[in-house]
């Protein structure tokens, strides 16, 4: 079907896949090369295939590959099928469930556990094994059943899941107006100055690079965001720090630590999988990649979550054991720091 054919469907007979506004900062570039860098794991060719059938459209209107995108541009991508991340199969994937009742779960991630089907994520989440493991729970606003909030992939740690329609509005309305209580534990590069302290700085994508988010210190774009840091541990060239989120903002830990100058320890999309302090010695080069081999991810994990309970109204804190990888790669650099100072 050639694109004029294509485009005579009508919008309702086609799945909205993917959809973007481009920011404010966004120079004229063509929509096949704007959306490679907006949809993870999206091949050029895939994309061109797309533009070829008339299902990419800027503005309510179907447009050729070589469309310039412009600033406040809506662009979509649309296919004649569902996205696969609405068709959920369950999937007999076991949970660790850290508490349950009859209103809510919940579970500790393990790192590497996609929580949401996605692009090029479509089986193996962890949405796919809570419809494997409970029937009917309630669809958050984004049609995803049981998600009050998410955590990256590689990041692992704690997670409220709702068995209810009110307990989903209950907590989500929680998260929005910021009573719930969410501490991390990360690993950063560099010896944090001070022993506390807040970050703020609005975030949003990153007009150069969409699968980064970035800190808008001007605030004229993307959503507010607060994370208050305090220093655990200093082991040397890095720093082991406890992170309170006021926010919940995509990647919020990750790009707030960036912006003041500490990236997590090998947070690949951010650059902190490369030596950012230390020394030239090329014994030192080895054992950074030593601990990066043993903590093959970035150094992020939610350890506590705090919640009023929708049904009891009772304050509800559950604690996590960090993860062996992460615990593995702390005593690595604890120990390495001793033997600096002797």
């Amino acid at each position: 079907m050639d694109a004029s054919e294509n485009s005579d469907l009508s919008q309702e007979e086609l799945f909205e896949h993917h959809k973007f506004i481009a920011s404010k900062g966004q120079e004229p570039l063509r929509v096949d090369k704007f959306l490679m860098n907006f949809i993870e794991n999206a091949t050029r060719n895939k994309i061109q295939q797309a533009a070829k059938q008339g299902n990419i459209w800027v503005n309510e209107l179907v447009v050729k590959q070589n469309y310039k995108v412009k600033a406040g541009d809506e662009v979509k991508v649309m296919f004649e099928h569902p996205p696969y991340e609405f068709l959920l199969t369950p999937e007999n994937i076991p949970l660790d469930i850290v508490y349950e009742d009859d209103t809510l779960l919940v579970v500790n991630k393990p790192a590497g556990m996609v929580v949401h089907p996605g692009h090029g994520n479509y089986s193996g989440t962890l949405i796919n094994a809570l419809v494997h493991h409970f029937d009917n729970l309630p669809n958050n606003s984004s049609e995803r059943p049981g998600l009050v909030h998410r955590i990256d992939k590689d990041t692992s740690g704690l997670l409220v899941i709702a068995k209810t329609e009110k307990a989903m509005t209950h907590l989500a309305k929680q998260f929005f107006d910021k009573s719930s209580e969410r501490e991390y534990l990360a690993l950063v590069w560099g010896n944090v100055a001070e022993d506390k302290g807040t970050v703020e700085g609005h975030i949003a994508r990153n007009p150069k690079n969409r699968l980064q988010m970035v800190v808008f210190p001007e605030a004229d774009q993307g959503k507010e965001a607060v994370t208050h840091y305090k220093v655990i541990e200093r082991l040397g060239y890095i720093t082991l720090v406890s992170c309170k989120l006021e926010t919940g903002r995509t990647h919020q830990i990750r790009v707030h630590m960036k912006y003041i100058g500490h990236t997590l320890f090998n947070d690949e999309r951010y650059g902190g999988d490369k030596i950012l302090k230390g020394t030239t010695f090329t014994k030192y080069k080895q054992f950074v990649e030593n601990a990066f081999k043993i903590l093959p991810r970035q150094a992020l994990h939610a350890k506590t979550l705090g919640f009023e309970h929708p049904e009891t109204g009772e304050f509800m804190r559950f604690d996590s054991e960090v993860p062996e990888d992460m615990a593995n790669c702390i005593e690595k650099w604890r120990n390495y720091a001793k033997h600096s100072e002797q």
